[in-house]
C-alpha cells in the first residue's frame, strides 16, 4: 500500500494541481489528509480544495477548521474524525482537532474528549492518522515546549501502532522510528511539502518531499 500524506494546507487551494500530479506520477493507492484544510473555514474552501482529487482521499480535521468540517467533507472525501477504516487489511483509526490550546482554536478538545474517542475504535499494530502529534514526538514548537496531546501519547502505548500520522506543529516535520512505531509529520502542505508512505506486510518506509524540491 502506497500513499500520499499531507497536512496543514490551510486553505492554499494551489495545493490541488500539485497532489494530483503527485498521486498520478507516484500511484499512490489514496491520499491521508491530516486537517487544517481551511483557514478557520469556511466549509466550501475544504469542498473547493479535495472535491477535485483524483484518488480516494481519508481526511480528519485540524483545529482551525470549523466544527461542522467533518459533515462537509463527507462530501468530497471519507470522513475519519471518530471513525475507522480498512486500507489494504491494515486497521486506520482517525481523529482530528487537538488538545487545547493558548490560542482558543475552532475545534479544540479535551484530553479526557481525545482519549474517550480515540479508545473504542483503535487496534493493536493499526495505523493511527491525528492531527495532533502524541506528546514529545513531533511536537515542540520554537520556544522549545512539546505540546502534543498526552491521551495520544496514552492510546500509542496502549496499542503500539505501526504508524502514527500527524501534522498541526509546522516546524518539528519529520520522521521518528521509537518502540516499532513510526511517527511521521509531513510539514505544511501549504508551502509545499508532503510524504510518501508504503506500508508492506507490517515494514514502514517513507520519504519526505517538498514541490519546490
Amino acid at each position: 500500500m502506497k500513499f500520499l500524506v499531507v497536512s496543514d494546507i490551510h486553505g492554499n487551494t494551489a495545493v490541488t494541481e500539485w497532489i494530483n500530479s503527485v498521486a498520478e506520477g507516484e500511484d499512490v493507492d489514496c491520499i491521508l489528509a491530516l486537517g487544517d484544510i481551511t483557514d478557520f473555514g469556511p466549509d466550501e474552501v475544504a469542498e473547493k480544495i479535495l472535491g477535485p482529487i483524483k484518488r480516494d482521499i481519508y481526511a480528519i480535521p485540524g483545529n482551525c477548521d470549523p466544527l461542522s468540517l467533518p459533515e462537509t467533507i463527507s462530501n468530497v472525501a471519507i470522513d475519519m474524525h471518530g471513525r475507522t477504516a480498512r486500507l489494504n487489511g491494515f486497521h486506520v483509526a482517525g481523529l482530528g482537532g487537538s488538545n487545547p490550546t493558548i490560542f482558543n482554536t475552532p475545534f479544540e478538545l479535551d484530553e479526557e474528549t481525545i482519549y474517550r474517542m480515540l479508545k473504542p475504535i483503535s487496534k493493536e499494530g493499526m495505523i493511527l492518522m491525528v492531527h495532533a502529534p502524541p506528546y514529545g514526538i513531533n511536537d515542540m514548537i520554537p520556544s522549545g515546549l512539546n505540546v502534543g496531546s498526552k491521551s495520544i501519547l496514552r492510546i500509542v502505548k496502549e496499542f503500539h501502532p505501526i504508524l502514527v500520522l500527524s501534522g498541526h506543529i509546522h516546524e518539528d516535520y519529520g520522521v521518528k522510528h521509537i518502540e516499532g512505531t513510526t511517527f511521521i509529520n509531513p510539514g505544511p502542505a501549504k508551502d509545499g511539502m508532503y510524504a510518501l508512505v508504503e506500508v508492506d506486510e507490517g515494514a514502514v518506509s517513507t520519504r519526505l518531499f517538498s514541490v519546490s524540491d
